[in-house]
């Protein structure tokens, strides 16, 4: 994100004398450059202006040899605490005393004193104190120490303002010293989208405050001279034109070596968040952060022309500045030269540069690089070396290819100022840049996308401020082309977009839309609702899992060859490669969230989850990728409707280990396979349906405690809507669950589906039920559900409920037989039952059962 110091900003566009950070980043927020951070002064509290008064030098015994100064910082500031005799009356203490290490300063000079009080960049805090057999009231700062680097006249020690008593700078002992070296400077740092590439620069930002506030603008750009002319002696050669459409090289010679950076433009890029290292290179870095135009600097002792842009060859490789030889990418493009063997790779273009012809110590002619390179190929190739930088960040989102020559000749210009040297009188500049495509918008179109009426002069207006000349296309329309560094701004949307944020967000009203009366939940909303919220009163936990699955689920979960479950559909962009699967059942997922749950801690799992379940259609095929410039045709959408998977929702629940906390009771009774048979028909129960049970052996339940679940839809035809049961044995190895953890699955739009459309008040009893028990024994193949469907047939009206409450086997039943014990309830609206009344319905039951299912009543 970038760092943007106000004093600097301020060069471009004027900012009020009093302008605060905040005040700076609320303006620049209108206009969709968020605030990151606010970063205060680094230097807080009384920094002044000293006159060294007397310099003693004391040698102490460790051989060193330390200063005992007086300095004169000003009346205000002048106490002796060092000086233990009280003062006569009328005696001023006109100095202070403080212990100083560096000796490149003399009696008379002017120096920088951080009185106690101070607060230094690092959060170091000034006191006074006892060292050498004296007390230091203060301290004689240093150019590192006040975050400014170090001395631009390669002097090591404190800052010297001035020398002597005949300085001619107008400071005073006394003075503030944080105004005077721009130590409370504030910063405000923003983030910018990826289209919004041209804001990574004091220019950017500075323009986009005017907008903002009517400031006036200053474009740096226009002001820089480009004095060279075209032919350069530096040949270049772009082998690859889509990926380098500009090259500019541009030659220095005669450099000093040995020149320091300027403090105040070390400060600046300090405070920008980079780290000063030498001339040629902070040169560089600062033109790049105040234009936006990245650069590279070539020694040019080193290089050996022509320059040759083009991609990588298999094999090759670069060890680029941060020291690490890569393996090239033929995908990647690069700057080479005639060096080495012939063919030498000197950088990565638009990302970093080699270590082969680096700029160092000796270095004292240049080449300057200033290049437009593609974004695509930027962007691929930092993410491909997991190399991202200060240029990448910026030609991946789009440099003006305007500013090459520009921004070659201002960073030339900066080094010769500092430097010494000479700017080449011939420019290198290879390369053609189409100009930007018009685009055409009516004057109306921002009014019909955006709500609200724009005038033809805040349309034009707007679209002028940001750099667009706008020409007249018949009575209603304009015919806008962007400027170079707008790069986004390719559609009539884009200038929309535009118009709204130069006018203002805040001009666009926030209007809620009024529902229409008589509107709600749709019957399936709340059937789903009612449905989650009852399995959540009955103690469940509601998660919620990503519908992919790996191929391997399959088979963990015992899917037989041929089972509709194994044909999943498969995506082609999966979030995780090893889930390319959309899931077809509910607990391909939910399996895996219970195993996560228990190896995170939990002793027992009781969720469920409502989620989408994918079908394959019987004849798939691929979707066509219908053309972007228009809407897709009715044939086309049909096609792609055609293509997708059969989609409905389930709803599935896992149960296993201890059903309830431990309690001085005793410990809680495990989850089982009745659990699961009771919550499904509970969420049925929810939506109004009931369920009907079957025996059924079905992966991935336990052969012989699974059922199938059955609703008697609309048309009176009984249809499978799901399964419950125990979890096989090898399941629950696979996902390490609880033993004897059971499940249930349900298709819950069929179940809404089947549940009756009109909802019937049940009146409330006014007599009190007669309970009657039976047991009976009937075949293994008679399914429970049949012998109930007998029971209600022969109680008849009289019947309120019937629950099934045991089944037995064993030898006393007889082989192939089973026992089913049901609790039946009896009630009658009229009167209480006698005991005429509930023997003769009790005797019609079991005639009912007999006849039915040929079920005899058990002894």
């Amino acid at each position: 994100m970038p760092r943007i110091p106000l004093t600097w900003l301020g060069e471009h566009v004027e900012l009020p004398s009093t302008a605060s950070a905040l005040e700076v980043a609320t303006d620049l927020s209108r206009l969709g450059l968020e605030e990151e951070a606010i970063f205060g002064a680094q230097v807080t509290g009384p920094l002044v202006v000293g006159r060294v008064l007397e310099l003693v030098k004391e040698p102490q015994k460790n051989g060193k040899t330390i200063n005992w100064v007086r300095v004169d910082v000003g009346p205000e500031h002048n106490e002796d605490a060092d000086d233990p005799k009280d003062p006569q009356p009328g005696e001023e203490r006109p100095s202070r005393g403080i212990i100083c290490g560096a000796h490149n300063f003399v009696e008379g000079d002017l120096v920088v004193v951080s009185l106690p009080g101070t607060v230094l960049p690092g959060d170091f805090a000034i006191a006074a104190r006892k060292t050498y057999g004296h007390t230091s009231d203060g301290m004689i700062c240093s150019g590192e120490e006040l975050g400014l680097g170090p001395d631009p006249e390669g002097e090591d020690g404190i800052i010297v303002l001035g020398r002597g008593h005949a300085t001619g700078l107008a400071a005073e002992p006394g003075d503030d010293a944080i105004a005077l070296l721009g130590l409370a400077d504030e910063v405000v740092e923003i983030n910018v989208t990826p289209d919004r590439g041209y804001c990574f620069s004091m220019r950017g930002v500075a323009r986009e405050y005017s907008h903002a506030t009517g400031a006036a603008y200053t474009d740096p750009a226009a002001t820089v001279e480009t004095t060279a002319q075209a032919g350069g002696e530096v040949g270049v050669r772009l082998e690859d034109e889509a990926g380098c459409r500009r090259f500019v090289a541009l030659g220095v010679t005669g450099v000093d070596p040995a020149a320091q950076t300027p403090r105040w433009m070390a400060r600046r890029l300090t405070l920008a968040g980079m780290r000063p290292i030498s001339l040629i290179v902070d040169v560089t870095n600062y033109v790049m952060l105040d234009l936006g135009q990245p650069l590279h600097a070539y020694d040019a002792a080193k290089l050996e022309g022509p320059i040759t842009v083009r991609r990588a060859r298999t094999g090759e490789t670069l060890t680029t500045l941060d020291d690490v030889t890569r393996t090239l990418d033929p995908a990647d493009l690069l700057i080479t030269d005639a060096g080495g063997a012939g063919d030498r790779v000197l950088g990565l273009a638009g990302v970093m540069g080699g270590e082969d012809t680096e700029v160092s110590g000796t270095t004292t002619d240049i080449v300057l690089e200033a290049a437009t390179f593609d974004p695509v190929t930027v962007a691929r190739t930092a993410r491909r070396h997991r190399l991202p930088s200060e240029a990448s960040k910026r030609f991946e989102r789009g440099v003006d290819p305007q500013l090459p020559l520009i921004a070659a000749h201002r960073a030339a210009q900066l080094i010769v100022e500092h430097g010494g040297g000479q700017v080449s009188a011939h420019v290198t500049d290879e390369g053609s840049v189409t100009a930007p495509a018009p685009v055409v918008i009516g004057l109306r179109d921002a009014e019909r996308v955006v709500g609200i009426a724009y005038t033809d002069a805040q349309v034009i207006d707007s679209l002028e401020a940001i750099g667009c000349t706008v020409e007249r296309e018949g009575e209603d329309a304009l015919r806008v082309t962007p400027p170079s560094w707008r790069p986004d701004l390719t559609i009539r949307e884009d200038l929309v977009e535009e118009i709204a944020r130069l006018v203002g967000y805040a001009e666009i009203p926030s209007e809620l839309p009024t529902a229409p009366g008589g509107r709600g939940l749709t019957v399936a909303q709340r059937a789903r609702r009612a449905a989650r919220r009852a399995l959540a009163e009955a103690g469940l936990t509601e998660v919620n899992s990503a519908p992919f699955v790996a191929p391997s689920i399959h088979d963990a979960l015992r899917y037989e060859t041929g089972d509709a479950r194994r044909d999943a559909v498969r995506v082609l962009n999966p979030l995780a490669e090893d889930e390319p699967l959309l899931r077809t059942a509910l607990l391909q997922s939910l399996l895996p969230v219970a195993k996560r749950n228990l190896g995170r801690g939990e002793e027992s799992v009781a969720i469920f989850q409502r989620g989408s379940v994918f079908l394959a259609s019987e004849a798939a095929m691929a979707a066509p990728v219908p053309a972007p410039a228009e809407r897709p045709s009715e044939a086309e959408l049909a096609e792609i409707e055609a293509a997708l998977p059969a989609q409905t929702t389930a709803l599935a629940a896992v149960l296993g280990g201890a059903s309830g906390p431990d309690s001085w009771q005793g410990d809680p009774g495990p989850w089982g396979w009745a659990d699961a048979f009771e919550m499904a028909r509970r969420a049925a129960a929810a939506v109004g349906a009931a369920l009907e049970v079957r025996q059924i052996e079905r992966a991935p339940f336990h052969p012989g405690r699974a059922g199938e679940l059955r609703v008697l839809a609309a048309d009176g035809e009984s249809i499978v809507v799901g399964a419950a049961g125990e979890l096989h044995p090898s399941v629950l190895k696979e996902f390490s669950l609880p033993a004897r953890t059971a499940a249930f699955e349900l298709d819950l739009e069929a179940v809404i589906a089947a549940a009756p459309a009109v909802v019937r008040a049940e009146p409330v009893p006014t007599y009190p039920p007669a309970k009657e028990d039976f047991a009976f024994v009937v075949e293994d193949s008679v399914p429970a559900s049949a012998v109930e469907a007998a029971i209600l047939v022969g109680a008849g009206d009289l019947a309120e409920s019937v629950h099934l409450f045991d089944v037995f086997t064993g030898e006393q039943i007889g082989e192939g037989k089973k026992s089913l014990a049901y609790a039946v309830k009896l009630r009658s609206p009229e009167a209480t039952l006698t005991a005429e009344q509930i023997g003769a319905t009790r005797t019609g039951i079991i005639a009912a059962v007999e006849s039915a299912v040929g079920g005899v009543l058990r002894a």
